[in-house]
């Protein structure tokens, strides 16, 4: 391993949100709290077989983009990657990664021109998964470090809606086990095995292991997109598929003369049915088998909605959305770049919209909602 240091200039951002360098042999560099601009010292901390990582020495000259961290324990927690520069830049950032990964993997020419935000760049968090360490009375508890399960004890995160950090500060004070994981819920506190999360009117409950957004605002934001794109009529069907709690197909749903969301969790369709009911929809059904492998016969959407895990669509999955050929997909991604490639697998369909939604501000996490229309040769 190279142990002596580099100066080097951070042209660019990983989708981890580490600065993107070049050494003088060409070789690319990672490092983590670096800003785009910033001229840095940086010492090779590993390698692989195509790049290296490296941390700061000394910011010899800063970017116009950095600023003081706000946070204690940033960059050591491993919750936050961007609390070291402007919110402006963050998103400038999100969005060069949307549309490299479009350009790049998807070899498509359509691109995000905006982020959807609420405006709000703390406190949105209405979820917290909390670790504990130490032995007999000196027990912590707070977040695992950055690539790491070194605990950092935290009492008060930015990130938190006001509510969690008020438990969690009980928490603080209480007698608490090692190897414990705690996950709190804005509203429902504490032991309780439901929360309820209210959107445009509508109200969702959903267990709590179930996924759920964790940013309520900007899953409305999100929500409101994907009904835009899916402009469906009263004689058109929906189906939703990776539904979860239902939350999509029925806010999406509503418009259609018909919905039906397939989930393979049992615990999150008795959730979604029970969602259903309790907000009138008798149109909307819900089915527990898997996305990629469920019998669709006699099923012809008009739309298809998908929101797969952070690995994509699988290769079944992708046969799925062929078999049903709905006229139109929305598309809902935590990652851009398996989106992206998942728009080269689905052949039949053309990408002609896609908005980014910045769900967890002061991270390196970014949604996106994308539109196919199924091509008119097929």
């Amino acid at each position: 391993m190279e142990n002596r240091t580099h100066i080097v200039t951070i042209t660019d951002y990983s989708s981890q949100g580490e600065g993107v360098a070049r050494l003088d042999n060409g070789r690319v560099v990672f490092v983590r709290g670096a800003a785009r601009g910033d001229a840095c010292q940086i010492a090779i901390i590993s390698e692989q077989s195509r790049s290296c990582r490296g941390e700061i020495v000394d910011v010899i000259e800063a970017s116009k983009q950095r600023i003081e961290p706000d946070c204690p324990v940033y960059p050591k927690c491993g919750g936050c990657d961007f609390r070291h520069i402007t919110y402006e830049e963050e998103l400038n950032a999100k969005l060069m990664r949307v549309n490299s990964a479009l350009e790049r993997i998807g070899g498509v020419s359509l691109r995000a021109n905006e982020i959807l935000a609420t405006g709000r760049v703390d406190g949105y968090r209405n979820k917290a998964v909390f670790h504990t360490s130490g032995q007999g009375d000196n027990i912590e508890i707070g977040f695992y470090g950055a690539s790491s399960h070194d605990l950092i004890p935290i009492r008060h995160c930015l990130l938190l809606e006001d509510d969690l950090n008020i438990a969690l500060e009980k928490l603080c004070d209480t007698r608490l086990k090692a190897g414990e994981n705690i996950t709190l819920r804005a509203g429902n506190m504490m032991g309780e095995d439901q929360f309820e999360v209210e959107l445009d009117g509508l109200i969702f409950e959903a267990s709590m292991v179930s996924f759920f957004q964790v940013n309520s605002e900007a899953a409305l934001l999100l929500f409101q997109r994907a009904r835009e794109y899916a402009s469906l009529a009263k004689n058109e069907m929906l189906v939703d598929l990776y539904c979860g709690v239902g939350s999509l197909t029925l806010f999406i749903g509503r418009d259609a003369g018909s919905a039906l969301g397939v989930e393979n969790n049992a615990s999150a369709v008795d959730n979604a049915r029970a969602n259903a009911m309790r907000n009138g929809f008798e149109h909307i059904d819900f089915l527990c088998a898997d996305a990629a492998k469920w019998d669709a016969t006699g099923i012809n959407p008009d739309c298809v909605i998908v929101d797969p895990p952070r690995s994509g669509l699988s290769s079944k999955a992708v046969e799925k959305m062929h078999e049903l050929s709905p006229e139109r997909i929305i598309y809902v991604s935590c990652d851009p770049a398996t989106l992206a490639r998942d728009v080269i697998r689905l052949s039949n369909y053309e990408a002609i919209a896609i908005s980014a939604i910045d769900m967890f501000p002061r991270t390196s996490n970014i949604e996106c909602c994308l539109l196919l229309v199924r091509k008119k040769s097929i």
